[in-house]
């Protein structure tokens, strides 16, 4: 009988694996590559499987156990018609489950508790809990969702730079910035856009953040447009009692400053990450396993 679990946070800029002992005491961790799986299903499985046999060889076990032991994987896309299947029909664990990120952060951040979390790096994603039920909203990728992801607020620095440099709207040093680095030539910027994935563009996020501190009208814009689509996702979620709200992601720090009063006063630091709550819910599901066989 299998003593170990595997917790994995398939990020859009890495896949990150935990594995624990049956107490949830976590003895080795691993990374690998991007696990978009609505964007590259194939590689994004590859680089889940990497991330757990890293693990194993950080905890001394040999890459092989990973055929005994139980694992709890957490991907944007998880959600969206038979992705999240088809990657759990191909992992290779004594059992697995594919569930959504947002799944993960709001184990990680609220552990069993009620509550809501907005988890923001690459792509955006939301969940609550209330009176135990869960509530997803959003994580429905770059092209049509994601508001106030970095690759979102990325992709808006592009098109913002292109607006002035076309004169439709004011160009500010920020855009001149972004003009300068290729070239000033709006079709690089074009054919880099067509080739991009999200990570591509999340990388300029902290650009705009950057210059929205220091006062830059653009970037102000675009940082409070995004500001207010994470308003409205929280509203869409928010009842009274609401205990909290917490944020969880690499620009989740840089938004606090931008949220309205109101939601500020709900904030709470998270107990832990998305890849502590995938851990969290692989030792669960390792019980669950233990329990019924028993």
């Amino acid at each position: 009988m299998t003593e170990l679990a595997i917790g994995i946070d398939g990020g859009g800029t890495s896949c990150r694996a935990a594995v624990a002992d049956r107490h949830g005491n976590v003895i080795g961790r691993g990374k690998a590559g991007p696990a978009n799986i609505l964007s590259d299903l194939e590689n994004s499985l590859l680089n889940i499987v990497e991330s757990a046999r890293q693990a194993l060889i950080d905890a001394g076990l040999a890459a092989e156990t990973i055929a005994s032991v139980v694992s709890v994987v957490g991907v944007a896309g998880a959600n969206v018609r038979d992705y999240g299947q088809r990657i759990e029909k191909a992992l290779p664990f004594a059992e697995g489950r594919v569930v959504t990120d947002a799944l993960i952060a709001l184990q990680g951040a609220l552990g069993d508790g009620d509550g809501i979390v907005g988890a923001f790096g690459t792509g955006s994603v939301y969940n609550a809990r209330r009176n135990g039920r869960l509530n997803g909203i959003g994580g429905w990728g770059f092209i049509v969702g994601d508001q106030a992801s970095g690759a979102r607020v990325g992709r808006d620095l592009m098109e913002r730079a292109l607006l002035a440099h076309d004169g439709v709207r004011p160009a500010s040093p920020m855009t001149e910035a972004i003009m300068a680095e290729y070239g000033s030539d709006p079709e690089r910027i074009v054919e880099f856009a067509h080739s991009a994935r999200p990570t591509d563009f999340a990388r300029y996020a902290p650009v705009v953040f950057e210059h929205a501190a220091k006062g830059d009208a653009v970037a102000v814009g675009i940082i409070t447009d995004a500001a207010t689509a994470i308003g409205e996702s929280l509203d869409a979620l928010l009842w009274p009692e609401c205990p909290s709200i917490c944020l969880l992601g690499g620009l989740a720090g840089a938004y606090e400053p931008w949220l309205s009063e109101r939601h500020k006063a709900r904030l709470a630091r998270p107990k832990g990450d998305a890849l502590q709550g995938a851990v969290e819910l692989a030792v669960k599901l390792l019980h669950d396993g233990q329990r019924g066989a028993a």
